[in-house]
């Protein structure tokens, strides 16, 4: 197998990260890296990528219907509405991540996105001008490449524009990873069976 694949108990071809863990072999074949333009589940990404800062992905996976369940479905008008005192609902809410800067950070957010909505039409129409250019992309997607992906200059652009926004826990790592997961980039490896679905669901995209 090359560099970076490896091949479940289905016989199928994976990117290595998601192991052998049923959960996240479905994430990585159903979602990631599949382009999405709905403005709930753009938000909903964007603030679970906040709250994976400092921890591993599967495990906000494994708690994302609980977080859906906290946070209104991410329903954005619903969350800009939350108080102090949803913060200390959700601080005792053990089926999330307790950390009370992150839960204030998805409420300001929701705040925020409202504004952008207003500005810009919607989120997927914001949030897909920052689809990398050509020339940003690495010619042979491998393990190796990946690895040099953490922060792109496009990544970091839209950091800086979210947070000159007022957006909060949207670091430029932050920003790649969500972009990866929603389709703005197709990072699956060379050699996965899901890079050329991916691909094909990127090339019919009416892009907003």
């Amino acid at each position: 197998m090359a560099d970076g694949i490896i091949r479940g108990a289905d016989g199928g071809a994976r990117c290595w990260w998601c192991g052998t863990d049923a959960e996240y072999q479905r994430y990585h074949d159903e979602e990631w890296g599949r382009p999405v333009v709905d403005d709930r589940r753009l938000f909903e990404k964007i603030c679970l990528e906040g709250f994976q800062s400092g921890l591993s992905w599967l495990t906000i996976l494994r708690k994302r219907g609980n977080f859906r369940a906290a946070f209104a479905d991410f329903e954005v008008e619903k969350v800009a509405r939350f108080d102090e005192g949803d913060v200390e609902r959700l601080l005792q809410d053990a089926g999330i991540v307790r950390h009370r800067k992150k839960i204030a950070s998805t409420i300001n957010n929701a705040q925020r996105a409202i504004e952008l909505i207003e500005a810009e039409g919607s989120l997927a129409a914001f949030f897909w001008r920052y689809e990398p250019p050509a020339e940003e992309r690495p010619a042979k997607m491998d393990r190796d490449s990946l690895g040099k992906l953490a922060k792109t200059p496009t990544s970091k652009e839209l950091s800086r524009e979210l947070k000159r926004r007022g957006w909060s826990f949207v670091g430029p790592t932050t920003a790649y990873a969500f972009m990866q997961a929603m389709g703005l980039v197709n990072d699956h490896l060379d050699g996965c069976a899901e890079r050329p679905r991916v691909e094909a669901l990127r090339v019919k995209l009416d892009r907003p």
